[in-house]
């Protein structure tokens, strides 16, 4: 039984925005007179939403100056995207494209504003290749809880059984088994193999072209791919 449905995290996972992201967070943070954190604490903050990460680093910042740090946080990395686009990962154009004319429906599931993520999407020539794309306003509960997972079945009429969530992050395995979706970690974003295998992915790839042979069946129970064990 292959999988229909593809959830797709943005950052890290379709798009090497690591370097943006943490820039901007700590630029952030030295505007608002706050320590500047590492670029593993910002990193580390990668797939909650911008209030989520800030709160993560500075968790006794009253709630309006967590917000006013997320403000920030926009306002700059607008000012900066304006001159740089973010790369895909390799191979990642052509196997969406691959995958679209498979049948496979794709969707996006992101921590970050919708319309910034389709800003994106438009610039790289794949925006027409998502059914669907889930930002954080579009949720009430953001990652790790599974209501985008959630969400995007019900509109789309897929059950758990049919999909499959692909992320770098913990916080996106979570989501998706929260769901009852497989889930698939991809090392080559902001974690590394060791977390998504401890988060419970069913899957652990490092290229992408991986997700194809995936997509097209279910492992069984205590099944192997790529030399990783299925769930």
């Amino acid at each position: 039984m292959k999988y229909e449905l593809v959830i797709f995290d943005f950052d890290g996972t379709l798009a090497d925005t690591r370097e943006s992201i943490v820039l901007t967070f700590q630029a952030s943070m030295k505007e608002l007179g706050l320590r500047v954190a590492s670029d593993e604490e910002c990193a580390a903050t990668i797939g909650l939403t911008l209030e989520g990460g800030f709160k993560a680093i500075f968790p006794n910042l009253p709630p309006e100056k967590i917000r006013l740090c997320a403000a920030t946080y926009r306002r700059i990395f607008s000012e900066r995207m304006k001159n740089y686009l973010p790369p895909l990962f390799p191979g990642v154009k052509e196997i969406l494209e691959a995958l679209k004319a498979s049948g496979h429906t794709l969707t996006i599931a992101s921590s970050r504003h919708r319309h910034g993520t389709e800003g994106f999407l438009k610039e790289y020539g794949i925006f027409d290749l998502f059914s669907l794309v889930l930002g954080a306003a579009e949720v009430e509960r953001p990652k790790p809880d599974p209501e985008a997972v959630l969400k995007t079945m019900n509109i789309l009429h897929f059950t758990p059984a049919e999909t499959l969530v692909v992320g770098d992050m913990p916080f996106d395995i979570l989501m998706g088994k929260g769901a009852g979706a497989d889930t698939c970690g991809v090392s080559w974003g902001n974690s590394d193999r060791a977390a998504l295998t401890a988060a419970g992915a069913t899957y652990v790839i490092d290229s992408f072209k991986e997700i194809l042979d995936i997509t097209e069946q279910r492992r069984m129970q205590n099944g192997t791919y790529g030399g990783v064990r299925g769930r």
